[in-house]
């Protein structure tokens, strides 16, 4: 083996973008901001990104924690932790999950990325498609 080769990460054969995942996910909020939309403390939103009900990235030159805002509403969205666990299971990491939630995709039966569908109601079709793409 070269090299290269091993040095050379596996990215998904799904994920070709080279868009930044600041500005593939577009509004992000700080562990703070959750808090403050939930109202709750800001111990119940870390217990939820360690219990893996969000997903967060460290962004900025301070490498401060962020969620994507799309993930809540009055709460966070209930169908996030499962379709987080098959995308694990399947091999996925944190980046590589938000990736696939946020990449626009036409084929799908709203008009939007993967969390758009889920917030819409079609959680068996974007885990279904979670489960095909993490094979």
């Amino acid at each position: 083996m070269t090299d290269e080769a091993l040095n050379t990460p596996a990215e998904p054969s799904t994920e070709p973008s080279e868009t930044p995942l600041e500005e593939l996910v577009g509004e992000w909020l700080t562990v703070p901001d959750v808090a403050e939309r939930l109202g709750v403390p800001l111990s119940a939103v870390r217990r939820m990104i360690e219990d893996r009900e969000l997903l967060a990235a460290r962004l900025g030159e301070r490498r401060v924690v962020h969620v994507p805002a799309r993930f809540l509403d009055e709460k966070a969205m209930p169908h996030l932790k499962g379709t987080f666990t098959v995308l694990t299971d399947g091999g996925m990491d944190d980046e590589e999950i938000l990736r696939w939630l946020f990449t626009p995709d036409d084929t799908l039966p709203v008009e939007g990325a993967p969390v758009d569908a889920l917030a819409s109601g079609f959680k068996t079709e974007v885990r279904r498609r979670a489960m095909e793409t993490a094979i």
